[in-house]
């Protein structure tokens, strides 16, 4: 089996590469800078760098992982923003940073998994609970909010034309997990996260094609 994880250089990336190489699975995974790429080879893994907010950078991801075919599919890459807990408007640049590393990273590798696509295989975009419209009960980080459920949109397009070539797409929640992003006093480790997405993928059915999960596998309201 072989896993693809873009956006791997640290955090829930860099975990979920780790437990796949611990259990022998060959990675494929990426990350924009040296230091970064370094720690994936201490793993054992293959590596592409890769910056999905630069266009010259996600336009040769294509060839450079041609002749692949991947089982098992986690597109990782993501930023937060400016932490605002009310309706406090971004700046121009940090709305497109954020959209661009979100939204638009996502949809320029996504468009180019096609024909890298082992049969059955899985793939999960990383959102986040806050991206949910249903189950919102707060405004902080609206913007990370905002792209997230573009990041969600995205996925239910993913899910349309992938889901008839035999791959299941989701969305996942991985929690509020101990990273950069979630800070240490988060309420779980980020071995527990990954473990629970592990988890979740393996467990999939074709009628899940297009949901979006909470890392212990409960559905989650768009």
């Amino acid at each position: 089996m072989t896993a693809l994880v873009l956006g791997a250089s640290r955090g829930i990336g860099h975990e979920f590469a780790r437990q796949w190489r611990a259990d022998g699975e060959r990675v494929v995974a990426t990350a924009r800078d040296e230091a970064g790429l370094a720690r994936l080879q201490a793993l054992g893994c293959d590596t592409v760098a890769l910056d999905v907010t630069d266009t010259a950078s996600v336009a040769g991801l294509g060839w450079r992982l041609d002749g692949e075919r991947f089982d098992w599919v986690v597109v990782n890459a993501g930023v937060y923003g400016p932490r605002t807990t009310a309706l406090q408007a971004p700046s121009q640049d940090d709305f497109d940073r954020v959209m661009h590393t979100n939204v638009l990273g996502t949809m320029r590798v996504v468009s180019q998994l096609q024909e890298v696509l082992a049969p059955g295989a899985r793939l999960a975009v990383l959102s986040s609970l806050m991206g949910s419209l249903a189950e919102r009960n707060g405004t902080s980080g609206w913007l990370y909010r905002a792209s997230k459920a573009a990041l969600n949109s995205v996925l239910r397009d993913t899910a349309q034309v992938f889901g008839p070539l035999g791959a299941i797409c989701v969305a996942v929640h991985p929690g509020w997990v101990q990273t950069d992003m979630g800070g240490a006093g988060a309420a779980l480790t980020v071995e527990r996260s990954v473990s629970d997405l592990r988890r979740l993928l393996t467990e999939l059915q074709p009628a899940d094609n297009g949901g979006f999960f909470n890392h212990d596998g409960r559905p989650i309201a768009w």
